[in-house]
Formats: structure tokens, C-alpha cells, sequence
């Protein structure tokens, strides 16, 4: 079973991650929340991975650090949350915000995170609660966000999208984009359009 891999990140993309080991270059399915922690392109990173493995398919899931997989694994305990739903789930919440939720026992709140409805917020609460912990230690570098789309991510915000979230989104797809020539010849209007246009996709 891989632990984890460690190389050179060749892209970043909505729950997605690809990442180069001395010439194999492995796709990984990464939740969102989990994008930030890692460094830009180009970088080395070290990925905590998960296999899944069936008689149709294999799917390799990555993390940013063994207790983002951890809660990964420990969604997959809930009754009716499979691999996929648990990445939706974690691209939807923090692991800070999912734990703060379990532990208040605010059942609305989970059920208003995409992926969750109320018989699967009842069951995460009933499975979860009080059992979740995250380590003080984790030394976990978060990037910064791209302050040039400052007023996409207020205005998605202001549509009602959770604005960590909306963070998130709009730091990935300004990291993917900034390394396409045609993004970098647009104006910051044309820029700012299209970005909010993909992450309003995305979010949806």
C-alpha cells in the first residue's frame, strides 16, 4: 500500500492534483479544501495517498497531511459515504470548520454542506461526533490568496457561497490559469470574468 509519494506538482486543479515522480506522473483525486496546503506548481510536495481499488476501477486520492486523511477515512466509517462523496464533502469544509460542526452537534449547518442531506448529516453526527481530532503539530503551510481577485472572491461571497470555499476555488483556478500565455496577455476585467465564470461553475 503507498503511504505517500513525494515529487514535483505538474498541476492543480479542481479536486485534482498531478504529480511528478521522476518521470511517472501520477493523478490524484484531491479535495479542494486540501489544494491551498500544498505549494505552487512546479514545487516539490509530499502527498499522503489512499488507494482505491475495485474489479472497475482504481482511484488514487491524495492529502496535504496524514490528518486530512485521516478524517477522509474516518468519513468513509459513515453509513452511505463513499470515497467521492467524502472528497465533495471535505472540497466543501475545512476539517477545522467539519470538526467545529460535529462537535457543536449543529446538525443544519452539516446539512447545508454540499454532499450532506439530512439522513447523511444524522449519521455523520451519530458516527462522528466527539471522535474527531486533529493534531496541534501538523506544520501545515497555507498559500496565500490571490489578492489580484480579491473582488471576485467578495462578490461570489456575497452570493452566498461560503467565502473560505469560494478562497479556495479562486486560488486554484488563478494558479492554473497564470500558466497559460493567453490568461497572462488579458486584461485584470477579462481576467476576473472568466475566473468568476469557472469558479460559479465549480461551486455550483
Amino acid at each position: 500500500m503507498f503511504n505517500s509519494l513525494t515529487g514535483i506538482i505538474t498541476g492543480k486543479f479542481p479536486k485534482q492534483l498531478l504529480l511528478d515522480t521522476h518521470g511517472i506522473e501520477w493523478d490524484l483525486c484531491v479535495p479542494d479544501s486540501n489544494l491551498e496546503l500544498f505549494p505552487p506548481v512546479g514545487s516539490e510536495a509530499k502527498v499522503y495517498t489512499w488507494l482505491q481499488h475495485t474489479d472497475v476501477l482504481m482511484t488514487l486520492f491524495g492529502f496535504a497531511t496524514a490528518d486530512e486523511r485521516t478524517l477522509f477515512l474516518d468519513l468513509l466509517k459513515v453509513d452511505g459515504v463513499g470515497p467521492k462523496g467524502a472528497v465533495k464533502i471535505m472540497s466543501s469544509a475545512s476539517s477545522s470548520r467539519l470538526l467545529e460542526v460535529l462537535e457543536r452537534g449543529d446538525v443544519e449547518m452539516l446539512e447545508k454542506i454540499p454532499g450532506v442531506g439530512k439522513k447523511t448529516a444524522g449519521k455523520m453526527m451519530l458516527q462522528l461526533k466527539g471522535k474527531l481530532t486533529l493534531s496541534q503539530t501538523s506544520n501545515v503551510v497555507r498559500f496565500e490568496k490571490p489578492a489580484a481577485f480579491a473582488d471576485v472572491i467578495d462578490s461570489l461571497a456575497s452570493m452566498g457561497y461560503e467565502k473560505r470555499l469560494v478562497e479556495q476555488k479562486v486560488a486554484v483556478l488563478a494558479e492554473t490559469l497564470n500558466a497559460d500565455p493567453a490568461f497572462a496577455d488579458k486584461s485584470q476585467k477579462e481576467k476576473e470574468d472568466l475566473i468568476f465564470r469557472r469558479a460559479i461553475v465549480e461551486l455550483a
